[in-house]
């Protein structure tokens, strides 16, 4: 049996200690609630509850089997490297690659890859997942930021959690937009049917989400809009999309609409059409903002190509 000692920094106060220790861990919070029940978290000699909210400099023991603490395998898989340098690493993230292990994904993750490309990782975020900030879904392509220092990290995580990062997507949606430009602001939480999915219908307090669209082109059954993320919840935009009635294509999660028909032919859409084109941020080693971009995927672009070719007609 390992015992840790972590501590709390000011701009990770205010977490549940469940959350916090799984972001600093790399270890799911379902495994942290089963260690915090068992008494295996403590601070200052006394057991911790699940409802606890982490202030600054506290420590806290935790008490983790070898079996719980897992290690990141360096893998020498091809990734694209927008920048590397001694503080963060930015690359664009193909579809359908996990960003960190877990269960079922063990290896082959964008994590696997930048441990063998990267010369050192932080610390801070867990053996699984050093220095992640943010992540993209599995079948979401696009620019992600990987911080290679505690210091980094700490920096960049502030940033989100200030809302100062610029994020533009770009996604193709079902069915042909009202207007040319909104914005979607529901809460988002848990789903009660299926907790491995986020809804805008919680009976539950939701969390504050906000998304801004824009239409860049109309095809008659598909809409390709430029989304913008006022906030970060998970599965934001896939959520938000589908809460008015025009999902993301290809998600077989909140929409299903995984077909199109062209010509009397139907055209599978094997991923959602979501991308994330663009992120900026201050550097945090430098204060410099810096802004990475990314093209649309060819399997994305092959779509949009069809789509300007021939007209539509939904499924």
């Amino acid at each position: 049996m390992e015992v840790r000692e972590i501590v709390v920094e000011r701009p990770e106060a205010g977490q549940r200690i469940d959350v916090f220790l799984s972001q600093k861990t790399g270890i799911t919070r379902s495994q942290i609630q089963k260690l915090i029940e068992s008494g295996c978290v403590s601070m200052a000699g006394t057991a911790v509850s699940r409802s606890y909210r982490v202030k600054p400099d506290d420590i806290f023991a935790l008490s983790i089997s070898a079996q719980e603490t897992g290690a990141l395998v360096p893998e020498p898989i091809p990734i694209e490297l927008l920048h590397k340098d001694a503080y963060i690493v930015v690359v664009d993230k193909p579809a359908g690659m996990v960003v960190y292990p877990a269960a079922g994904h063990s290896r082959g993750t964008l994590m696997n890859a930048i441990a063998y490309h990267a010369e050192k990782l932080a610390a801070t975020g867990g053996p699984l997942r050093p220095g992640v900030v943010h992540r993209l879904d599995k079948d979401t392509s696009g620019v992600m930021v990987v911080a290679l220092d505690d210091a980094a990290y700490y920096n960049l995580v502030n940033q989100f959690r200030e809302r100062t990062i610029t994020r533009r997507y770009i996604a193709l949606v079902y069915g042909n937009l009202k207007n040319d430009t909104g914005e979607i602001a529901f809460p988002i939480g848990r789903s009660e049917s299926d907790r491995k999915k986020m809804s805008t219908r919680t009976r539950r307090k939701g969390k504050e989400a906000v998304t801004r669209w824009k239409v860049l082109k109309r095809f008659g059954c598909a809409t390709l809009i430029e989304a913008r993320l006022g906030t970060g919840r998970t599965h934001q935009i896939r959520v938000h999309c589908a809460s008015i009635g025009h999902p993301v294509m290809g998600d077989k999660a909140y929409g299903k609409k995984i077909e199109l028909e062209i010509k009397k032919k139907r055209m599978l859409v094997l991923r959602q059409m979501l991308h994330a084109e663009t992120l900026g941020f201050h550097h945090p080693a430098t204060g410099e903002y810096v802004e990475f971009s990314s093209p649309v995927p060819a399997d994305m672009r092959g779509i949009l190509d069809i789509l300007s070719e021939h007209d539509c007609l939904g499924p």
